[in-house]
């Protein structure tokens, strides 16, 4: 396709190995994307930025992982009107329960998506971009349905 339809957000470098799944899984379903470092923390100024440029940009989607209080999907959410999709990390001494309550406890108002925690979460995170993409993206649609038929088969 050529631009960047969904934005991968991670709040921290370390957490690149977790959220690799949905990396892999958008280059396997041919959804190209852009992936981003941006801590709500500790560059709060350049997640906004990020939020208010994202539809700008193209970006249609964002996923955005992140541990412990795990505020940048809500971050990213109080800033943009794309649909976003929140992956709990499993980084903190709770494992990503409390990663898991923030994004999910989102008020009402400015809704998150949540998947599960951690590597099989980003993963769904990339499956669930590619079924909202595939309300637009007939390629995508068929990319994502070709993977659940193969997915039955094993």
């Amino acid at each position: 396709m050529g631009t960047a339809l969904v934005g991968i957000v991670i709040g921290s470098k370390s957490d690149t190995e977790l959220i690799q799944p949905a990396l892999e899984m958008l280059e396997q379903l041919g959804v190209d994307y852009e992936f981003s470092v941006v801590s709500a923390h500790r560059n709060a100024e350049r997640a906004r930025e990020y939020g208010l440029e994202a539809e700008k940009k193209g970006l249609k989607v964002l996923i955005a992982a992140a541990g412990y209080a795990a505020h940048l999907p809500g971050v990213l959410a109080s800033w943009t009107n794309l649909p976003v999709i929140g992956v709990p990390l499993p980084t903190s001494d709770l494992k990503g329960i409390d990663a898991l309550f923030s994004i999910s406890q989102m008020p009402g108002g400015v809704p998150v998506a949540c998947v599960g925690i951690g590597k099989s979460g980003a993963r769904n995170a990339a499956l669930l971009a590619a079924q909202i993409l595939g309300t637009e993206y007939e390629e995508i649609r068929e990319a994502y349905r070709k993977y659940r038929q193969d997915l039955a088969r094993a």
